[in-house]
Protein backbone atom coordinates (compact mmCIF):
# COMPACT_ATOMS: atom_id res chain seq x y z
CA UNK A 1 0.00 0.00 0.00
CA UNK A 2 3.06 2.33 0.91
CA UNK A 3 4.26 1.79 -2.49
CA UNK A 4 1.07 2.34 -4.02
CA UNK A 5 0.68 5.50 -2.42
CA UNK A 6 3.97 6.59 -3.54
CA UNK A 7 3.48 6.06 -6.98
CA UNK A 8 0.25 8.25 -6.85
CA UNK A 9 1.98 11.10 -5.51
CA UNK A 10 5.07 10.86 -7.88
CA UNK A 11 2.49 10.69 -10.52
CA UNK A 12 0.73 13.65 -9.13
CA UNK A 13 3.81 15.46 -9.20
CA UNK A 14 4.57 14.61 -12.11
CA UNK A 15 1.18 15.87 -13.84
CA UNK A 16 1.47 18.73 -11.16
CA UNK A 17 5.44 19.79 -13.16
CA UNK A 18 4.03 18.61 -16.67
CA UNK A 19 1.07 21.22 -15.94
CA UNK A 20 2.84 24.71 -14.98
CA UNK A 21 5.60 23.70 -17.46
CA UNK A 22 4.77 25.63 -21.15
CA UNK A 23 6.41 25.94 -24.35
CA UNK A 24 6.87 28.80 -26.53
CA UNK A 25 6.63 26.86 -30.03
CA UNK A 26 6.24 29.75 -32.18
CA UNK A 27 6.79 33.75 -32.67
CA UNK A 28 4.74 35.75 -29.85
CA UNK A 29 4.83 32.51 -27.80
CA UNK A 30 1.65 29.43 -27.43
CA UNK A 31 -1.32 31.97 -27.98
CA UNK A 32 0.62 34.06 -30.40
CA UNK A 33 0.20 37.21 -28.43
CA UNK A 34 3.21 37.31 -26.48
CA UNK A 35 1.74 36.32 -23.09
CA UNK A 36 3.26 33.55 -21.55
CA UNK A 37 0.87 31.21 -19.56
CA UNK A 38 4.28 30.62 -16.53
CA UNK A 39 3.03 31.43 -12.75
CA UNK A 40 4.58 31.93 -9.51
CA UNK A 41 7.36 33.42 -11.09
CA UNK A 42 9.99 35.37 -9.07
CA UNK A 43 9.14 39.06 -8.56
CA UNK A 44 11.53 40.34 -6.25
CA UNK A 45 14.11 41.25 -9.01
CA UNK A 46 16.21 43.54 -6.53
CA UNK A 47 16.62 41.55 -3.90
CA UNK A 48 16.81 38.00 -6.00
CA UNK A 49 18.05 39.17 -9.47
CA UNK A 50 17.22 37.09 -12.33
CA UNK A 51 20.03 33.67 -12.38
CA UNK A 52 21.90 33.05 -15.42
CA UNK A 53 21.61 29.88 -16.29
CA UNK A 54 24.00 29.51 -19.23
CA UNK A 55 25.05 31.75 -22.17
CA UNK A 56 26.16 30.79 -26.38
CA UNK A 57 27.82 33.19 -28.33
CA UNK A 58 25.63 33.84 -31.71
CA UNK A 59 27.65 34.80 -34.60
CA UNK A 60 24.70 36.63 -36.84
CA UNK A 61 25.31 39.95 -35.64
CA UNK A 62 21.49 40.40 -35.92
CA UNK A 63 18.29 39.76 -34.07
CA UNK A 64 16.42 36.23 -34.84
CA UNK A 65 14.04 35.50 -32.54
CA UNK A 66 14.45 32.04 -30.14
CA UNK A 67 11.30 29.51 -29.72
CA UNK A 68 11.30 26.60 -27.04
CA UNK A 69 10.02 22.96 -27.80
CA UNK A 70 10.42 19.50 -26.09
CA UNK A 71 13.32 20.97 -24.01
CA UNK A 72 15.30 22.99 -27.00
CA UNK A 73 15.92 26.31 -28.03
CA UNK A 74 15.53 26.41 -31.71
CA UNK A 75 17.04 30.01 -33.05
CA UNK A 76 18.65 30.62 -36.78
CA UNK A 77 22.34 31.93 -36.76
CA UNK A 78 24.73 32.40 -38.98
CA UNK A 79 28.29 31.27 -39.81
CA UNK A 80 30.83 33.18 -42.31
CA UNK A 81 30.05 34.91 -45.12
CA UNK A 82 27.23 32.21 -46.74
CA UNK A 83 25.51 30.33 -44.49
CA UNK A 84 22.55 30.73 -41.81
CA UNK A 85 22.45 27.98 -39.56
CA UNK A 86 19.38 26.85 -37.14
CA UNK A 87 20.93 25.95 -34.19
CA UNK A 88 18.66 23.42 -31.63
CA UNK A 89 20.07 24.18 -28.04
CA UNK A 90 19.13 22.31 -24.84
CA UNK A 91 17.46 24.11 -22.93
CA UNK A 92 19.28 23.23 -19.32
CA UNK A 93 22.68 22.92 -20.22
CA UNK A 94 23.05 25.77 -23.58
CA UNK A 95 24.62 23.07 -25.51
CA UNK A 96 24.16 22.91 -29.17
CA UNK A 97 22.35 19.48 -30.03
CA UNK A 98 22.37 20.04 -33.27
CA UNK A 99 22.67 22.46 -36.26
CA UNK A 100 21.31 22.39 -39.89
CA UNK A 101 22.65 24.83 -42.37
CA UNK A 102 21.17 26.83 -45.45
CA UNK A 103 22.98 28.88 -47.59
CA UNK A 104 22.68 33.03 -47.45
CA UNK A 105 25.66 34.16 -49.62
CA UNK A 106 24.42 38.16 -49.21
CA UNK A 107 26.50 40.05 -47.23
CA UNK A 108 24.73 41.68 -43.73
CA UNK A 109 22.18 44.03 -43.66
CA UNK A 110 21.53 44.26 -39.98
CA UNK A 111 23.11 41.25 -39.65
CA UNK A 112 21.11 38.34 -41.04
CA UNK A 113 17.63 36.00 -40.84
CA UNK A 114 14.99 37.88 -38.57
CA UNK A 115 12.34 35.22 -38.17
CA UNK A 116 11.39 32.57 -35.40
CA UNK A 117 11.35 29.17 -36.11
CA UNK A 118 7.81 27.60 -35.76
CA UNK A 119 7.70 23.94 -34.01
CA UNK A 120 4.30 21.45 -34.88
CA UNK A 121 4.21 17.77 -34.29
CA UNK A 122 7.96 17.37 -33.88
CA UNK A 123 8.90 19.39 -37.00
CA UNK A 124 10.57 22.82 -37.13
CA UNK A 125 9.56 25.74 -39.86
CA UNK A 126 11.65 28.15 -40.59
CA UNK A 127 11.85 31.01 -43.22
CA UNK A 128 15.01 32.64 -43.91
CA UNK A 129 15.53 36.35 -45.56
CA UNK A 130 16.27 35.59 -48.74
CA UNK A 131 12.85 33.45 -48.77
CA UNK A 132 13.77 29.95 -48.26
CA UNK A 133 11.33 27.81 -45.95
CA UNK A 134 12.52 25.00 -44.86
CA UNK A 135 11.17 21.92 -42.61
CA UNK A 136 13.54 20.02 -40.04
CA UNK A 137 13.21 17.12 -37.73
CA UNK A 138 13.18 18.91 -34.65
CA UNK A 139 14.93 15.79 -33.05
CA UNK A 140 17.72 15.04 -35.44
CA UNK A 141 17.72 18.74 -37.71
CA UNK A 142 17.50 16.54 -40.94
CA UNK A 143 15.69 18.22 -43.27
CA UNK A 144 12.97 17.24 -44.24
CA UNK A 145 11.59 19.39 -47.39
CA UNK A 146 12.30 22.99 -48.80
CA UNK A 147 10.77 25.39 -50.52
CA UNK A 148 12.19 28.56 -52.14
CA UNK A 149 9.06 31.32 -52.01
CA UNK A 150 11.29 33.91 -53.62
CA UNK A 151 11.64 31.94 -56.53
CA UNK A 152 8.21 29.65 -56.86
CA UNK A 153 5.76 32.68 -56.69
CA UNK A 154 8.06 35.69 -58.29
CA UNK A 155 7.99 37.33 -54.87
CA UNK A 156 9.02 41.15 -54.12
CA UNK A 157 11.26 40.80 -51.09
CA UNK A 158 11.13 44.09 -48.85
CA UNK A 159 14.36 46.98 -48.38
CA UNK A 160 15.94 44.66 -45.35
CA UNK A 161 14.92 41.29 -47.32
CA UNK A 162 12.33 39.10 -45.68
CA UNK A 163 11.53 39.13 -41.59
CA UNK A 164 8.09 37.29 -41.08
CA UNK A 165 8.08 34.24 -38.92
CA UNK A 166 6.02 31.36 -40.70
CA UNK A 167 2.76 30.05 -39.15
CA UNK A 168 1.63 26.66 -38.57
CA UNK A 169 -2.22 26.55 -38.95
CA UNK A 170 -3.97 22.86 -38.98
CA UNK A 171 -1.81 21.01 -41.85
CA UNK A 172 -0.67 23.78 -43.81
CA UNK A 173 2.20 26.69 -42.92
CA UNK A 174 1.91 30.08 -44.17
CA UNK A 175 4.09 32.85 -45.22
CA UNK A 176 4.33 35.85 -47.45
CA UNK A 177 6.70 36.17 -50.16
CA UNK A 178 4.67 38.79 -51.67
CA UNK A 179 4.52 38.83 -56.40
CA UNK A 180 1.87 38.09 -58.54
CA UNK A 181 -0.97 37.05 -55.95
CA UNK A 182 1.25 35.36 -53.61
CA UNK A 183 0.59 38.44 -50.94
CA UNK A 184 0.30 34.77 -48.74
CA UNK A 185 1.10 31.33 -49.57
CA UNK A 186 0.02 28.23 -47.56
CA UNK A 187 2.09 24.87 -48.24
CA UNK A 188 1.24 21.73 -46.68
CA UNK A 189 3.14 21.58 -43.56
CA UNK A 190 3.86 17.86 -44.40
CA UNK A 191 5.49 17.78 -48.19
CA UNK A 192 5.97 21.85 -49.09
CA UNK A 193 3.30 21.05 -52.01
CA UNK A 194 1.10 24.31 -52.29
CA UNK A 195 -2.57 24.07 -51.04
CA UNK A 196 -3.11 27.92 -52.14
CA UNK A 197 -1.80 31.11 -53.25
CA UNK A 198 -3.31 34.51 -52.82
CA UNK A 199 -3.82 37.71 -50.65
CA UNK A 200 -3.18 39.68 -53.61
CA UNK A 201 -0.19 41.21 -54.80
CA UNK A 202 1.39 44.12 -52.66
CA UNK A 203 5.00 43.79 -51.59
CA UNK A 204 5.86 41.61 -48.66
CA UNK A 205 6.44 43.89 -44.89
CA UNK A 206 8.07 42.55 -41.85
CA UNK A 207 5.38 41.03 -39.64
CA UNK A 208 4.31 37.69 -39.13
CA UNK A 209 0.69 36.69 -40.15
CA UNK A 210 -2.23 36.47 -37.28
CA UNK A 211 -4.79 33.64 -37.19
CA UNK A 212 -8.28 35.34 -36.19
CA UNK A 213 -12.23 34.66 -36.84
CA UNK A 214 -13.60 37.92 -38.17
CA UNK A 215 -17.23 37.88 -38.67
CA UNK A 216 -17.41 34.19 -38.77
CA UNK A 217 -14.98 33.98 -41.34
CA UNK A 218 -11.84 32.25 -40.13
CA UNK A 219 -8.97 34.30 -41.62
CA UNK A 220 -4.91 35.53 -41.27
CA UNK A 221 -4.20 39.05 -40.36
CA UNK A 222 -1.12 40.42 -41.90
CA UNK A 223 0.70 43.57 -42.93
CA UNK A 224 1.79 44.05 -46.62
CA UNK A 225 3.96 46.90 -47.57
CA UNK A 226 1.18 49.43 -48.16
CA UNK A 227 -1.43 47.65 -45.96
CA UNK A 228 -3.25 45.15 -43.65
CA UNK A 229 -5.59 42.47 -45.21
CA UNK A 230 -7.81 39.32 -43.91
CA UNK A 231 -7.13 36.38 -45.69
CA UNK A 232 -9.66 33.59 -46.32
CA UNK A 233 -7.62 30.57 -44.73
CA UNK A 234 -8.77 28.13 -46.72
CA UNK A 235 -8.68 29.32 -50.33
CA UNK A 236 -6.76 32.45 -50.02
CA UNK A 237 -8.96 34.99 -51.02
CA UNK A 238 -8.70 38.68 -49.62
CA UNK A 239 -11.50 39.01 -47.30
CA UNK A 240 -10.77 42.61 -46.93
CA UNK A 241 -8.16 45.46 -47.87
CA UNK A 242 -7.08 48.72 -45.30
CA UNK A 243 -4.42 50.90 -47.05
CA UNK A 244 -1.36 52.04 -44.62
CA UNK A 245 1.47 53.51 -45.95
CA UNK A 246 4.53 54.76 -44.27
CA UNK A 247 7.37 56.62 -45.80
CA UNK A 248 9.16 53.90 -46.29
CA UNK A 249 6.44 51.08 -46.90
CA UNK A 250 7.31 49.66 -43.74
CA UNK A 251 4.80 47.81 -41.67
CA UNK A 252 6.79 45.81 -39.42
CA UNK A 253 4.50 45.34 -35.79
CA UNK A 254 2.14 42.63 -35.38
CA UNK A 255 -1.80 43.70 -35.34
CA UNK A 256 -4.07 42.94 -32.31
CA UNK A 257 -7.50 41.36 -33.07
CA UNK A 258 -10.42 42.86 -30.93
CA UNK A 259 -13.45 41.07 -32.07
CA UNK A 260 -14.61 42.70 -35.03
CA UNK A 261 -11.86 45.35 -35.09
CA UNK A 262 -7.93 44.90 -35.65
CA UNK A 263 -5.83 47.30 -33.95
CA UNK A 264 -2.83 48.80 -36.01
CA UNK A 265 0.67 50.46 -35.29
CA UNK A 266 3.25 51.45 -37.34
CA UNK A 267 6.91 53.57 -37.20
CA UNK A 268 8.02 55.64 -40.35
CA UNK A 269 5.32 58.80 -39.71
CA UNK A 270 1.92 56.64 -39.69
CA UNK A 271 0.97 55.81 -36.43
CA UNK A 272 -1.43 53.66 -34.25
CA UNK A 273 -5.89 53.20 -35.32
CA UNK A 274 -8.80 51.00 -34.79
CA UNK A 275 -9.95 49.14 -38.13
CA UNK A 276 -13.55 47.81 -37.61
CA UNK A 277 -13.90 45.18 -39.74
CA UNK A 278 -17.50 45.23 -41.60
CA UNK A 279 -19.18 42.92 -43.87
CA UNK A 280 -19.45 45.84 -46.19
CA UNK A 281 -15.38 46.16 -45.69
CA UNK A 282 -13.22 48.05 -42.76
CA UNK A 283 -13.65 50.90 -41.26
CA UNK A 284 -11.48 53.17 -39.52
CA UNK A 285 -12.67 53.96 -35.93
CA UNK A 286 -9.99 56.65 -34.66
CA UNK A 287 -6.61 57.08 -36.08
CA UNK A 288 -3.57 58.95 -34.48
CA UNK A 289 0.31 60.00 -34.51
CA UNK A 290 0.31 58.17 -31.35
CA UNK A 291 2.11 54.77 -30.06
CA UNK A 292 4.45 54.56 -33.14
CA UNK A 293 6.00 50.85 -33.06
CA UNK A 294 8.74 50.46 -35.71
CA UNK A 295 8.88 46.49 -35.44
CA UNK A 296 8.40 46.01 -31.59
CA UNK A 297 4.76 44.33 -31.18
CA UNK A 298 2.45 45.59 -28.78
CA UNK A 299 1.08 43.50 -25.86
CA UNK A 300 -2.85 43.57 -24.97
CA UNK A 301 -3.31 43.34 -21.26
CA UNK A 302 -6.19 43.67 -19.10
CA UNK A 303 -7.88 45.94 -21.93
CA UNK A 304 -4.86 48.11 -22.74
CA UNK A 305 -2.27 47.96 -25.39
CA UNK A 306 1.38 48.05 -24.73
CA UNK A 307 3.83 49.14 -26.93
CA UNK A 308 7.61 50.62 -27.80
CA UNK A 309 6.62 53.50 -30.16
CA UNK A 310 9.17 55.71 -31.78
CA UNK A 311 10.98 57.45 -30.09
CA UNK A 312 11.54 55.08 -27.55
CA UNK A 313 8.65 55.55 -25.18
CA UNK A 314 6.90 52.99 -23.48
CA UNK A 315 3.11 53.67 -24.35
CA UNK A 316 0.07 52.49 -22.29
CA UNK A 317 -2.95 53.16 -24.86
CA UNK A 318 -6.79 51.94 -24.58
CA UNK A 319 -7.03 50.66 -28.31
CA UNK A 320 -10.98 51.24 -28.56
CA UNK A 321 -11.01 55.02 -28.00
CA UNK A 322 -6.97 55.74 -29.10
CA UNK A 323 -6.35 57.21 -25.97
CA UNK A 324 -2.59 57.69 -24.72
CA UNK A 325 -2.73 56.61 -20.88
CA UNK A 326 0.88 57.39 -20.03
CA UNK A 327 4.60 57.35 -21.54
CA UNK A 328 7.46 56.40 -20.52
CA UNK A 329 10.71 57.21 -22.61
CA UNK A 330 13.84 54.74 -22.70
CA UNK A 331 13.20 51.85 -24.30
CA UNK A 332 14.47 52.88 -28.08
CA UNK A 333 13.16 49.43 -29.70
CA UNK A 334 13.26 47.01 -27.08
CA UNK A 335 10.62 44.08 -27.30
CA UNK A 336 7.95 42.80 -24.79
CA UNK A 337 6.65 39.37 -23.29
CA UNK A 338 4.09 39.31 -20.44
CA UNK A 339 4.09 36.65 -17.84
CA UNK A 340 2.24 36.29 -14.38
CA UNK A 341 0.43 39.52 -14.81
CA UNK A 342 3.10 41.62 -15.45
CA UNK A 343 4.98 42.59 -18.21
CA UNK A 344 8.85 43.11 -19.20
CA UNK A 345 9.98 45.56 -21.45
CA UNK A 346 13.53 45.18 -22.84
CA UNK A 347 15.38 48.71 -22.91
CA UNK A 348 16.86 48.69 -27.14
CA UNK A 349 19.53 50.74 -25.83
CA UNK A 350 21.30 49.83 -22.66
CA UNK A 351 19.73 46.09 -22.91
CA UNK A 352 18.30 46.71 -19.60
CA UNK A 353 14.92 44.55 -18.92
CA UNK A 354 12.24 46.31 -16.82
CA UNK A 355 9.17 45.02 -14.90
CA UNK A 356 6.60 47.22 -14.99
CA UNK A 357 3.27 46.70 -13.56
CA UNK A 358 0.00 47.09 -16.49
CA UNK A 359 -1.70 49.85 -14.87
CA UNK A 360 -3.84 52.45 -16.36
CA UNK A 361 -2.65 55.88 -14.37
CA UNK A 362 1.24 55.92 -14.25
CA UNK A 363 4.34 53.89 -14.87
CA UNK A 364 5.08 51.84 -12.42
CA UNK A 365 8.17 50.25 -12.63
CA UNK A 366 8.98 46.82 -10.67
CA UNK A 367 12.48 46.18 -10.65
CA UNK A 368 14.87 46.07 -13.53
CA UNK A 369 18.12 44.13 -14.56
CA UNK A 370 20.53 43.78 -17.11
CA UNK A 371 20.40 40.28 -18.92
CA UNK A 372 23.38 40.94 -21.40
CA UNK A 373 23.61 44.72 -22.16
CA UNK A 374 24.28 46.36 -25.01
CA UNK A 375 21.85 46.80 -27.93
CA UNK A 376 18.63 44.03 -27.74
CA UNK A 377 16.16 44.29 -30.00
CA UNK A 378 15.06 41.24 -30.10
CA UNK A 379 11.88 40.34 -27.55
CA UNK A 380 12.82 38.13 -24.84
CA UNK A 381 10.47 34.69 -24.42
CA UNK A 382 9.53 33.00 -21.44
CA UNK A 383 9.12 28.68 -20.98
CA UNK A 384 8.90 26.76 -18.25
CA UNK A 385 9.96 29.33 -15.56
CA UNK A 386 13.00 30.33 -17.93
CA UNK A 387 13.43 33.98 -19.61
CA UNK A 388 15.70 33.67 -22.77
CA UNK A 389 17.13 37.08 -24.58
CA UNK A 390 19.48 37.73 -26.87
CA UNK A 391 21.72 40.77 -27.66
CA UNK A 392 23.59 41.10 -31.13
CA UNK A 393 26.17 38.70 -29.76
CA UNK A 394 25.25 36.36 -27.17
CA UNK A 395 21.53 34.16 -26.64
CA UNK A 396 21.58 33.52 -22.79
CA UNK A 397 18.97 31.83 -20.41
CA UNK A 398 17.75 33.12 -16.90
CA UNK A 399 15.87 31.23 -13.90
CA UNK A 400 12.56 33.02 -13.22
CA UNK A 401 11.93 31.17 -10.56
Amino acid sequence: MRTVTSFVILIGVWLSIAACASDWPQFRGPSANGISPDKGINKNWGQKPPKMLWQTPMGDDGYAGPSVAGGKVFIIDHKGKESDVVRAVDITTGKDVWHYSYPDTQGPNYGFSRATPAIDAGKVYVFGRMGLLTCLDAKTGKKVWSRDTFADFKGKKPGWLYAMSPVVDGNQVIVSPGGPDAGMVALNKVNGSTIWQGGGSDISAYATPIIATINGKRQYVVFTGVSMIGVDSKTGAVLWRQPWKTSYDINGAAAIVLGESVFLTSGYGHGSGLVEILPAGPKVKWESKDMPCRFSSPILLGGLVYGVGEPGELNCMDPITGKVMWKQPGFEFGGLVSADGVLMALDGKSGDLVMVKPASDSYQEMGRFAPLGGQSWTAPIISDGKLIVRNKSTLACFSLK
